[in-house]
């Protein structure tokens, strides 16, 4: 299926997850229909004249039926300085009852005396033509109360903001409309539910990562890491996973490799993460950087060359792979290998075999066909992918990824808990 079910839930998440697209395009719409205005609305110019009716007039429903009828505003053409058209004296004439007695005549023209001249020209052709007794609805002695006299404009700025308002809303409207219809067509996974159900598999952390640009951004990484306190437990809680959780210092040894995908640099900080608060928990780790398949790969392991070999108090070692076998340090107690792989044709070659296998993936990266090509070709080479760490999880995720759908009941709830005896 290419798109996914929308309904109000995910309609709401996606306008979330694309508010700065529908902000820009709302901004653009703004000042679209301002300058319009500015540029080519010419101002308009209002007038209003009032007549009033004989007090035997006890509704005015036909009376102004009458008053902008095709007689009257014919009659009125010739009396209108400039002249203007059948059709346009049609658009720029409004007739209203003001009480029970009294019809307006409200005019707009393109300057103040054409406004006056089409008012007084249609309110007494309206008198002249009720005012004859061979009209269709008999004779109406009506009279001009108030020619037009003044004329008003609205100012520029009022109508450069109603314009710009009405732009405004257009813009919102398209936008949310695009981000919808974009965030149907994205089949790449946001949720860490969604990301662990594509191949069965749990998500062990989700944690911010930054964004390294080159060497020097590395280099600051792999010296000045320090995670904010919510990331920091999820990692131990992670690491909990691997034995090594807790304050009693690690007896054994355990190795475990972080796969990534090349399209997904952000990922590929996970695993340096890891070692480096695993390291500053006081666990003797070993860091191993894979063959520079990537942009991003090549600029950690030049980050590792130009670091001192060991850092975190002598706890963290870095090494650099230049062949397939690496090789495992004896005294370390944490062994962690970063290795990416190519999404579109993933080919799993791990620079050392290890205990435990995880794939790191950016919430929004990856789609679940790329997920499970990378878990395919992982089992192919020996090594099973047996959990997951997110980078950068969407705000709005509901999900914890920590149970995937594989694996629940398939009534879709937990067994219920049996307090009598079964017989």
């Amino acid at each position: 299926m290419s798109e996914q079910p929308l309904n109000l839930r995910s309609a709401v998440r996606i306008l979330r997850r694309y508010r700065a697209v529908v902000g820009i395009v709302t901004a653009l719409g703004l000042l679209v229909g301002a300058c319009f205005t500015v540029a080519f609305n010419r101002p308009m110019h209002a007038s209003n004249a009032l007549v009033v009716l004989p007090s035997t007039i006890t509704t005015t429903g036909t009376q102004l039926v009458i008053a902008d009828s095709g007689p009257v505003l014919q009659n009125a053409l010739p009396d209108i300085t400039p002249t203007v058209s059948a059709a346009t004296l049609r658009s720029r004439i409004q007739v209203q009852s003001v009480g029970s007695d009294v019809l307006s005549f409200m005019a707009q023209g393109d300057s103040p005396a054409q406004a006056q001249s089409m008012a007084n020209a249609v309110a007494d052709s309206y008198v002249a033509y009720v005012g004859t007794a061979n009209n269709p609805v008999g004779w109406v002695p009506a009279r001009l109360l108030a020619p037009a006299a003044n004329a008003t404009a609205t100012e520029l700025p009022v109508r450069a903001a109603v314009t710009g308002f009405i732009g405004a809303l257009v813009g919102m409207a398209v936008g949310a409309v695009g981000a919808l219809a974009a965030g149907r067509r994205n089949r790449k996974l946001r949720e860490r539910g969604a990301i662990a159900d594509a191949i069965g598999v749990p998500v062990l952390a989700s944690v911010a990562v930054p964004l390294p640009g080159g060497s020097a951004a590395w280099i600051s990484l792999l010296d000045r890491y320090e995670p904010a306190a919510a990331d920091a437990w999820r990692l131990r809680h992670a690491l909990g996973d691997l034995g090594l959780g807790g304050a009693t210092p690690p007896s054994g040894r355990t190795s475990l490799t972080v796969l990534s995908l090349s399209s997904d640099p952000r990922a590929l900080a996970l695993g340096p993460q890891l070692a480096l608060l695993a390291a500053a928990d006081g666990i003797p780790t070993t860091l191993f950087i894979g063959a520079p398949d990537s942009s991003a790969v090549a600029a950690l392991r030049s980050a590792a060359t130009a670091s001192p070999g060991t850092a975190r108090s002598g706890r963290l070692r870095l090494a650099v792979a230049d062949h397939d076998d690496l090789g495992r340090p004896p005294d370390s107690a944490l062994s962690v290998a970063v290795c990416v792989v190519d999404d579109q044709a993933p080919r799993v070659t791990l620079p050392m075999r290890t205990d435990a296998t995880w794939l790191a993936v950016s919430s929004g990266a990856a789609t679940p066909e790329q997920l499970a090509r990378v878990a395919a070709s992982a089992a192919a080479s020996g090594r099973r992918i047996i959990g997951i760490l997110v980078a950068d999880p969407d705000p709005a995720d509901p999900t914890s990824g920590r149970v995937p759908q594989l694996a629940r009941s398939p009534h879709g709830h937990m067994p219920n808990h049996l307090t009598g005896t079964l017989r």
